[in-house]
Formats: C-alpha cells, sequence, structure tokens
C-alpha cells in the first residue's frame, strides 16, 4: 500500500511539474495584468509554438497556435527598429493600472521591460509600436470565444 501511494504522490509530483514548463520554456513572452477589475493577458512564443491565454472581465481562455517565421521576423524588426533594449523604464509608483510586460530570452532584442512605473516619455512612442506589433498578432490568430 504505501509503495502505490508513493508511486502515486511520484506521479501527481511530476505532472504537476510538467504542466508548468510552459510558462518558464520560451523565447518571447507578452504579459499583461493588473487593473481595477484584474486582467491577465499572456502570449509566450517558443520557436513557432505560441500559448496565449486570457482571464478577465467574466471572460477566460487559452489557446495555442502556430506563428508564421515571417511574423517572427515582423517581430523580431519592430523590437530593433524601436530599440526595445533601449527603452527606458520610469519609476514613478502606480497602483490599479494594467501593466504590460515583455521578456525576449533569445536573440539580439534580449531583455525585459514593464510599463509597471510607466515609461519615460521620449521612450513612449517605441514602446507603442512594440505593443501594436504583439496586439496585432492576437488580433490576426486569437479567436475569441
Amino acid at each position: 500500500m504505501k509503495k502505490i501511494l508513493g508511486i502515486l504522490f511520484a506521479i501527481i509530483v511530476l505532472v504537476s511539474c510538467n504542466s508548468q514548463k510552459v510558462y518558464s520554456d520560451f523565447d518571447i513572452s507578452y504579459s499583461k495584468s493588473g487593473g481595477f477589475a484584474p486582467v491577465y493577458e499572456n502570449m509566450l512564443i517558443k520557436g513557432n509554438n505560441v500559448h496565449y491565454s486570457f482571464e478577465g472581465q467574466g471572460k477566460k481562455y487559452k489557446q495555442d497556435f502556430k506563428i508564421s517565421d515571417e511574423d517572427l521576423k515582423k517581430l523580431d524588426q519592430v523590437l530593433s527598429q524601436n530599440n526595445f533594449r533601449r527603452i527606458q523604464e520610469d519609476h514613478k509608483k502606480l497602483y490599479d493600472n494594467i501593466s504590460t510586460s515583455i521578456n525576449v530570452k533569445k536573440g539580439a532584442n534580449e531583455g525585459s521591460k514593464s510599463d509597471a512605473s510607466m515609461i519615460t516619455p521620449n521612450y513612449q512612442t517605441h514602446w507603442n509600436n512594440i505593443l501594436e506589433a504583439f496586439q496585432q498578432i492576437i488580433n490576426t490568430n486569437v479567436k475569441k470565444q
């Protein structure tokens, strides 16, 4: 009986660890969260595979889809053209704000930026261009219920 419980426990641990892998194994992530009425939106890109999830406004859905090499190249160009690595985050305190974080783990634009404390004014246009590129991918590929 103890062996069965031990094996069952080991299986549960392995399954629970594997289910979180999608959230840690990515090349590019886009995450939007917070606000007075909380919203959680995540898009994780690994190679050409994309995992998208949304929760908020009384809705909740997840979707996996493929992104083309051309779309990945466009996204990388937008990151480069808008100096993603040079964007400066402000240090003002904001509360109940929906913030967006972008994390790039691979390539020339490797870095992490967030507008949780705002983006400095001279980089705001660059930041908005980058956010628009991610939003276009979502609008094109996600079929919202």
